[in-house]
């Protein structure tokens, strides 16, 4: 099957041109060697290099920078991290519910600082965040769930109104009022990506773009990398492949690619933007199992993603393109805006997200005190992997700091049963995430 360009991949990867760096050619011999070239990849090298400017960091990248999630997101800066705060806390307790919620704040905080220290030109908007029902019984665990965040003491989170909510954002399908946090920012997430290359770049780091990591092996104390143009010996290695994880072998039970879908229409006129409002310019998302979310981008596209996912069954990477997804993405969006029936969609796209068994990220050392992992965004990636660059510095560097101390820094991750029972347990939690928005889904069809 002939690649399709990366400019091809996603509506972000093409609205500015782009020539990528050349490959590696000829052997390395460096301090710091990391494979990825998403946010997680490109935020470490350059917090690496901040702090100890000394150290050789090369990063390596297998297409091109922002090729992965980070060039096809949906271009959200918010606090969610794995799944809602009350299965957050049944999984790990109340208190790292709370240390959870706290790092992706100030996840958050941290990008919106940076774009504007380091004057990233990628659309950034800080509209806050809605959270929305479009049925009873989801309205009714939204409701339980903002009562949840106050339990433990969460503050910037609040319930406003079914009137408010509709001047804010106006749907016919919308039940009751929404989670209204104001701490949420959109943007362009190719567009950053490439910001961070050129960032990295100007503090020292080498990138190579188009050099995928073929081995990763240890020999006398020392990681030696082999590539289709040369081998790199590391002092230390960072994993931040994310969705591509499994390519490597200690980390190939830890997570599974599932991939996401987003369609995106021309600009709303101003007659359609009025009937909608919008003027706030919030980032939305529902409240089903699989759900959507969406927003409007710098030249008032609607960008609208979820719906459903779909799983590799014979481990490839080659599931980018979903037909009846995009469908069902379209007849959804026309459903929760009539306003919008007759609109044009000029967009479609879809690209993995890693997930572990339990949905909650993981940082980590891979089986060596110089081999350090991060997976398991599961699609809320943008603003806690730029944290995680600095906490990926910090185990490089060897550094006990807070961010070394948080919970899920070498936490245990239960791990995805090989082979077909692997592949069995990924459908039936998917399944069941199905049924249950069938259940209670208003949409025709459901999932």
């Amino acid at each position: 099957m002939e690649a399709v360009p990366f400019a091809d991949k996603s509506y972000w990867l093409g609205t500015r041109p782009y020539t990528p760096g050349p490959p590696l050619a000829g052997d390395l011999d460096v301090d710091v060697a990391i494979i990825g070239a998403g946010y997680t990849g490109l935020t470490s090298a350059y917090f690496i290099k901040e702090a100890e400017p000394g150290l050789r960091v090369a990063l390596l990248e297998a297409d091109v920078v922002g090729f992965g999630a980070s060039g096809r997101n949906g271009g959200f800066s918010m606090t969610k991290m794995g799944m809602m705060h009350s299965i957050t806390a049944l999984r790990f307790g109340k208190a790292r519910t709370v240390e959870g919620h706290e790092y992706a704040e100030r996840a958050v905080n941290l990008v919106r600082r940076l774009v504007e220290e380091l004057d990233f030109d990628c659309d950034y908007e800080h509209p806050g965040y809605l959270w929305v029902a479009t049925s009873e019984k989801h309205r009714r665990r939204l409701y339980k769930e903002i009562e949840c965040v106050h339990r433990l003491g969460i503050s910037g989170i609040s319930l406003i109104d079914s009137h408010e909510l509709r001047m804010r954002v106006n749907s016919p399908l919308y039940v009751g009022g929404a989670w209204w946090e104001p701490n949420c920012g959109i943007l362009n997430p190719a567009k950053l990506a490439w910001c961070w290359r050129d960032a990295a770049a100007g503090r020292g780091v080498e990138i190579y773009e188009r050099t995928p990591v073929e081995t990763v092996e240890q020999a006398a104390g020392v990681s030696v990398l082999t590539t289709p143009g040369g081998r790199v010996k590391a002092r230390k290695v960072v994993f931040a492949a994310n969705a591509w994880s499994h390519h490597f072998a200690p980390l190939k039970r830890k997570q599974v690619p599932i991939w996401t879908y987003i369609v995106m229409t021309e600009p709303l006129t101003d007659a359609q933007r009025e009937v909608v409002r919008w003027h706030g310019r919030e980032g939305v998302e529902d409240f089903r199992d699989f759900v959507h979310y969406y927003r409007l981008t710098a030249d008032d596209r609607l960008v609208w993603g979820g719906r459903d996912v779909a799983l590799s069954r014979d481990g490839t990477m080659d599931h980018d393109r979903n037909d009846a997804v995009f469908a069902a993405l379209r007849a959804d969006l026309r459903l929760t805006f009539p306003a919008l029936a007759g609109i044009r969609f000029t967009h479609e796209w879809g690209g993995p997200v890693s997930a572990p068994l339990d949905l909650f990220p993981v940082i980590g050392h891979a089986g060596t005190p110089d081999q350090v992992f991060v997976l398991g965004c599961v699609g809320h990636g943008v603003s806690i992997t730029h944290l995680h660059g600095q906490t990926v510095r910090d185990l490089v560097l060897e550094r006990d700091t807070d961010l070394t101390r948080v919970f899920f820094v070498d936490r245990r991750v239960p791990p995805w049963p090989p082979g077909p029972l692997g592949g069995a347990v990924t459908r039936a939690i998917a399944g069941f995430m199905r049924w249950e928005d069938r259940r209670y889904d208003v949409l025709p069809g459901g999932s």
